[in-house]
């Protein structure tokens, strides 16, 4: 897999988790709610990757990311990463939250 590992398994989150929003977990219907969750978390880690990326204590090994780096020597795959994760665990997380609702909806 190589360079495009890690768009890989981001590109695999997604698609696991797609079938929540057909389904009816609303999440993509409704974007500036899914701002509002998403960015203040990822924006504070990225700001936090670049300070650590500047000073040295950690990297991205090369053989696993396309090359390609936003401002402050950040990996493209860094910063999907931080909308991708969070996007699938708002939607399993509105799924569970839909299914509990369909259960109670069954059991009256």
């Amino acid at each position: 897999m190589g360079r495009a590992e890690y768009l890989l398994v981001l590109g695999a989150c997604v698609l696991v988790t797609l079938p929540l929003e057909l389904a009816g977990a609303r999440v993509y219907r409704r974007p500036a709610r899914l701002a509002r969750a998403v960015l203040p978390v990822a924006l504070v880690f990225l700001v936090w990757d670049a300070l650590a990326i500047a000073a040295g204590v950690w990297d991205f090994d090369p053989a696993f990311v396309s090359g390609l780096r936003v401002p402050f020597g950040i990996p493209l795959e860094e910063v999907l990463f931080f909308a991708v994760v969070p996007i699938c665990g708002v939607l399993t997380y509105e799924a569970v939250g839909l299914t509990g609702r369909l259960l109670r909806r069954v059991r009256r």
